[in-house]
């Protein structure tokens, strides 16, 4: 009998273990079981945090930047480079890892971070650029962002807007054309596990605010700016999918840089290298830190799973899927697999 080959293919246990931790204990659990089974791992993110941590682990090149995070002081921010290809996740610049505890500011946090990190991916010769959102402590629709790129965003006496999500409403008019020409030979793919618009009642404030400090008149604020920053810049890309990713700077990257959107979960599992793994597998393990109505959503275990089923593993190849009591799921695993599926 060929001795069987397991891929661990799981995201992050947020506040628990890193993707690459997860694969190292749950190798070491296979291996003291059944010493003989070979076993890859591929941690995989889905464009949240973490998203670099998982290209470094497919054997990226793992590099640093001094940005401004989100209250506006220095961070380190790392970003990961393989070849002409990067991948930079938001959240290392403006996420709200970067908040003191219990300290949020969702009228001024400012992505102005995340396109300093973006400067950085150009001038390490990236020409296609992973753009993973997620994470964010931000709600100011990438206007930090488009800021540090060149684009200049003025209030009715010609001066500049104040950080934030707040400040655009003060917005009169936004310059685009000091955008660092580079941005225009890359391709910026915007990878997210969010499809909201940029405002309403399914938007970035509303759905997201409240998780960055956001009181009801904090979001009624951010929205109508947002809404009004849209009607300078261009309202028809406010309602694309991805719009409202990361309080919004998916809108900005839409709008204003070209990027196109993937659900961030396909997009990593290409740059991740995960279709040759899986070929080379008889069994997947995937997992997240919680699975619940949000994991069939464009999460990372969702997005592993469904690969797998298209590729016969899973049951149509003889493998069983087994719950944490060790038990064969059989039926039970039916409802999570079948809703999988690609379609």
């Amino acid at each position: 009998m060929e001795t069987a080959r397991v891929l661990v293919a799981a995201d992050k246990f947020k506040g628990s273990l890193t993707a690459v931790q997860v694969a190292e204990r749950v190798t070491a659990g296979l291996r003291r079981v059944a010493p003989g089974v070979r076993v890859e791992t591929l941690p995989v993110a889905d464009g949240g945090d973490g998203t670099v941590a998982a290209a470094v682990a497919a054997g990226f090149e793992r590099r640093e930047a001094r940005v401004t995070g989100p209250l506006g002081d220095p961070v380190t921010a790392a970003y990961a480079v393989r070849d002409t290809t990067a991948v930079v996740e938001m959240a290392e610049a403006s996420g709200l890892q970067h908040l003191p505890a219990g300290v949020f500011a969702p009228l001024t946090a400012t992505t102005y971070g995340s396109g300093e990190l973006l400067l950085a991916a150009l001038g390490a010769g990236a020409r296609t650029i992973v753009f993973g959102v997620g994470g964010s402590a931000t709600t100011d629709g990438g206007a930090g962002m488009l800021a540090a790129l060149g684009a200049r965003f003025l209030d009715a006496d010609g001066k500049p807007v104040g950080p934030g999500g707040g400040g655009l409403a003060d917005l009169a008019t936004a310059d685009l054309s000091g955008l660092d020409p580079r941005l225009g030979e890359v391709d910026l793919i915007l990878a997210s596990d969010v499809d909201n618009p940029l405002t309403g009642p399914k938007g970035a404030p509303e759905v997201y605010g409240r998780q960055k400090g956001a009181t009801e008149g904090d979001i009624a604020v951010l929205d109508a700016a947002l809404a009004h920053y849209a009607s300078v810049l261009g309202p028809e890309q406010a309602q694309l999918p991805g719009a409202g990713a990361a309080g919004g700077i998916g809108y900005g990257a839409l709008v204003a840089l070209g990027a196109r959107f993937r659900p961030g979960i396909e997009v990593m599992l290409d740059v991740l290298g995960f279709a040759p793994a899986l070929a080379r597998a008889t069994l997947v393990i995937t997992g997240e830190g919680s699975l619940d109505e949000q994991t069939l959503h464009g999460k990372a275990p969702a997005g592993v799973a469904a690969a797998a089923r298209a590729a016969g593993i899973g049951g149509e190849r003889g493998q069983q899927a087994v719950g944490a009591d060790g038990r064969p799921l059989g039926d039970r695993a039916e409802p999570f697999l079948r809703r999988c599926r690609p379609r």
